[in-house]
């Protein structure tokens, strides 16, 4: 350890600890990403969720299922459905320590139960590719491991945490986001186990998103006898689309994306349903207000259109992650524990959300890619560090560590907010 500044023998032995832990995390690793859990696999999430449940018992803590309610989801056709979501996990330890800490990571990957990607491939040494290794598996990993460094220690009383395990992230954390409010105002801070950007560093400030469908309908007609009676929804589909297009670059800082349209069929036949799906990302929360002025607009155009209505469903997920000067003091507190580590971190601002955008939204100052390192997320290419599993799991057992051991964390209360009322939240 003598290439290390760490504060007292304390953290050099928890850091020496982890250091040897690094292939049991490997398999920990194998055994998540070798379960698919593809966010509409309910079986999958479940079965990462109850595979969670079992490592608990390591941390001596209390733990919850919770049932989330289903997704409303806009199909193909334009009808409504509702999408059943796997179950979330909640640990929790030590709720009345005088310092309190929120933990999250979601158990959701991108890639269904029927995609290709299904296997973990070594790369070269040390790297790794395999669905969800980085993003967001390996950052389980790490926070377990980093939690049970801190629970091996003598500061342990000092610090209560609570995770969420949340099985809809991937989708825009549809129903899990509705637990984050609650959760806010029970803790002083969020640490949330994201992959940190391929070169190391970490994200800041993030954009907010919203995620809309919109379904325009018209007349089905024959598209030779009677083409004149029909009423083409993908026509309608087009002007809305190319109006909605044309927002962009009217608002620094918003970017409007329509990703997804389906309509129509046989070519003999006037189409009577198109449907869209879109994504917006805004810079400040401001902003939301006039996209939806002129989506409103827009949509109120289409339907003056004789024989089309259109529908639009979905709205604004998740709300611009600003950094506050609780935020800030926090971000150097990271960066301390990393400079102690050979680590020197850096934050940088980024157009992706994740549910540290929710946190900040609740008020809760949050550091949201404590992960592995890695890169490609998203993607069949995605890969990541194996070496990455003990220095970030070093770096969280660092921050609890001080955290734990700090006289002064007034920084951290939120506006308007005492020590009491944390508390008694």
């Amino acid at each position: 350890m003598t290439d290390l500044t760490v504060n007292n023998q304390l953290e050099a032995q928890t850091l020496e600890w982890i250091a040897t832990q690094q292939q049991v995390m490997q398999q920990d690793l194998w055994t998540l990403a070798e379960i698919n859990s593809g966010s509409y696999n309910v079986a999958g999430v479940n079965k990462v969720a109850d595979t969670l449940a079992l490592w608990s018992k390591k941390l001596d803590c209390e733990l919850a299922f919770i049932d989330m309610p289903p997704q409303d989801v806009v199909d193909d056709l334009g009808q409504l459905n509702q999408k059943p979501l796997g179950r979330a996990l909640r640990l929790f330890k030590r709720p009345h320590a005088p310092t309190q800490v929120f933990l999250c990571a979601h158990m959701d990957t991108v890639f269904p139960i029927d995609h290709p990607f299904q296997t973990i491939t070594l790369l070269e040494d040390g790297i790794i590719n395999g669905p969800g290794v980085a993003d967001l598996k390996g950052g389980i990993v790490v926070m377990f491991k980093a939690l049970e460094a801190f629970e091996r220690s003598p500061l342990q009383d000092q610090l209560g945490w609570e995770i969420l395990f949340n099985p809809d992230e991937e989708i825009g954390s549809p129903s899990s986001s509705k637990l984050f409010p609650e959760i806010a105002k029970r803790h002083h801070l969020g640490l949330i186990y994201e992959p940190s950007f391929a070169d190391g560093n970490l994200a800041g400030a993030r954009k907010g998103s919203g995620n809309f469908a919109v379904v325009t309908r018209g007349k089905a007609a024959h598209a030779g006898r009677e083409h004149h009676l029909g009423r083409n929804a993908i026509r309608a589909m087009a002007d809305f689309t190319r109006a909605l297009d044309d927002l962009n670059g009217q608002q620094q800082g918003i970017t409007i994306n329509p990703g997804f349209v389906q309509g129509g069929g046989a070519v003999n036949i006037v189409p009577d349903t198109c449907t869209m799906r879109f994504n917006i990302r805004i810079e400040h929360s401001e902003q939301q207000a006039w996209c939806e002025d002129q989506i409103a607009a827009i949509v109120d155009e289409i339907n003056a259109v004789d024989g089309i209505s259109i529908e639009l469903h979905g709205g604004f997920g998740r709300q611009p992650k600003v950094l506050s000067p609780a935020n800030q003091e926090l971000c150097k507190l990271v960066q301390s524990c990393g400079k102690s580590l050979g680590l020197n971190l850096e934050f940088f601002p980024t157009g992706g959300c994740c549910d540290g955008n929710n946190l900040a939204a609740a008020g809760l100052p949050n550091i949201d890619t404590l992960g592995v390192q890695g890169g490609k997320i998203h993607s069949i290419d995605e890969y990541m560090h194996l070496a990455s599993l003990t220095t970030r799991s070093q770096l969280s057992a660092l921050i609890l560590l001080r955290l734990a051991q700090s006289d002064d964390l007034s920084w951290l209360l939120r506006e308007g907010m005492t020590q009491s009322t944390l508390e008694r939240g």
